[in-house]
């Protein structure tokens, strides 16, 4: 069973107390020509990315495994509607992100831009500048890169999987302070359909399921 902590993981990079040592700046992936033009046009490709509705998968590195369904509108909101047995709901807002667990019957809110999540919603996403590319692999059809923030890079990274024929995103891991791995793999993946707005909207749902 995932744990608070492995779900909000597909999300959340989780903060550290700051070392009172300085964190040295992150090592960026040396690339060729041809791989910082394939950069820029994932760039494109991400900027254009406007809704997403996906079925997911949702993998720990101690190997637990969740289902669901997630929605993506940007900028600044998504929806994890994660199956049975798994009680949570995830949504964020546009600037907030609310954890619903329903069978604690508990809510956690935190600022979206304190999250991974930060980055696939942002109004205009940059692979450079606040953020610092890693690692850069095409192989096989399938092209990886790994980020982390430029002022914090001891805070976690995230990788981004696409295929390259099309290009299509269709997986990330976020990987925390820790080393704690979340892997998501989006399952049939649909782009750019108009999206109801309401499943954006948080309303607390605990008075209406408690009358029940």
């Amino acid at each position: 069973m995932f744990t608070r902590r492995a779900l909000l993981g597909a999300l959340t990079v989780l903060p550290l107390a700051r070392a009172l040592a300085a964190v040295p700046p992150p090592k960026a992936a040396i690339l060729s020509a041809a791989q910082q033009a394939e950069v820029g046009q994932i760039e494109t490709y991400l900027n254009g990315i406007h809704t997403l509705t996906s079925s997911f998968e949702q993998v720990s590195g101690e190997g637990s495994i969740a289902t669901g369904k997630l929605y993506l509108s940007r900028p600044g909101r998504m929806r994890f509607e994660y199956d049975a047995p798994v009680p949570i709901l995830l949504v964020a807002d546009g600037l907030d992100i609310h954890y619903y667990d329903r069978e604690l019957q508990q809510v956690s809110d935190m600022r979206i831009e304190s999250t991974p999540a930060a980055f696939l919603l942002r109004d205009r996403i940059a692979l450079s500048g606040g953020v610092t590319l890693t690692r850069y692999d095409h192989l096989s059809g399938v092209i990886r890169l790994t980020f982390v923030e430029t002022s914090e890079p001891d805070q976690g990274s995230v990788t981004l999987t696409l295929t390259d024929h099309p290009l299509e995103l269709r997986q990330w891991t976020v990987v925390d302070p820790q080393q704690k791995r979340i892997t998501i793999t989006l399952i049939d993946p649909h782009y750019g359909a108009p999206l109801d707005p309401r499943l954006f909207q948080w309303t607390d749902p605990r008075p209406s399921e408690m009358k029940h």
